[in-house]
């Protein structure tokens, strides 16, 4: 358990309103969640003010229609426009946003994306070799940027961008793999002291 308390002492803001707690089904019984992040929210930025311009076009539009019998017709016309272009422009990147997991636990870094379909990876821990950032002068205002995840075997780095406060996130999965390999370490030492008193204790039973 020290492990783990060390590392929750590295947590910062996650970038997003509300942190919601990641399902348990997905995580070993000794795995806790460390840090549970969405896209910066910038990224939905431009999906919101789209929003707030086509509520006021479609109110102005609608106030155009001159009067007459077809008016409700041409308002209803207005307005069902209005919404089509709503669900396609801006509640579609909010979902994309909001189904979008980074999620950093004691053992491991999963990704989890996808609205109707799921796609997901995981990456453990052990595997992972070398972690680094980068930002723009922007990014560095807004505290965003993009880390690139070297791992074992892999013909090239994992590249996740527009990851919220990503020179901390990258301080602590270095922190974590440190610690993985130092936990991995003691359980090794540890099953190796084991098996060695058993053959003092039992030679025998090795013939």
């Amino acid at each position: 358990m020290a492990v783990v308390t060390r590392v929750r002492d590295l947590r910062a803001p996650v970038g997003h309103p509300g942190e919601v707690a990641y399902p348990d089904k997905v995580l070993g019984d000794d795995e806790e969640v460390v840090r549970h992040l969405h896209p910066h929210w910038l990224t939905v930025f431009w999906p919101i003010v789209l929003f707030l311009v086509l509520v006021g076009v479609a109110s102005f539009g609608a106030a155009l229609v001159p009067d007459g019998e077809q008016q409700a017709r041409w308002r209803l016309v207005v307005v069902g426009a209005a919404v089509v272009l709503a669900l396609l422009l801006v509640a579609v990147p909010l979902l994309r946003w909001r189904t979008t997991h980074y999620v950093i636990t004691t053992h491991r870094l999963l990704f989890r994306t996808g609205v109707l379909s799921r796609h997901g990876r995981d990456l453990g821990l052990s595997r992972i070799t070398d972690v680094s950032y980068r930002q723009t002068l922007w990014e560095r205002v807004i505290n965003s940027g993009t880390l690139s995840i070297e791992t074992a075997g892999e013909g090239g780095p994992t590249v996740l961008s527009a990851i919220p406060d990503s020179d901390g996130v990258q301080q602590l999965l270095n922190q974590l793999v440190e610690e993985d390999a130092d936990r991995r370490a003691q359980e090794s030492a540890a099953w190796i002291g084991e098996y060695h008193d058993r053959d003092r204790q039992h030679p025998t039973e090795l013939f």
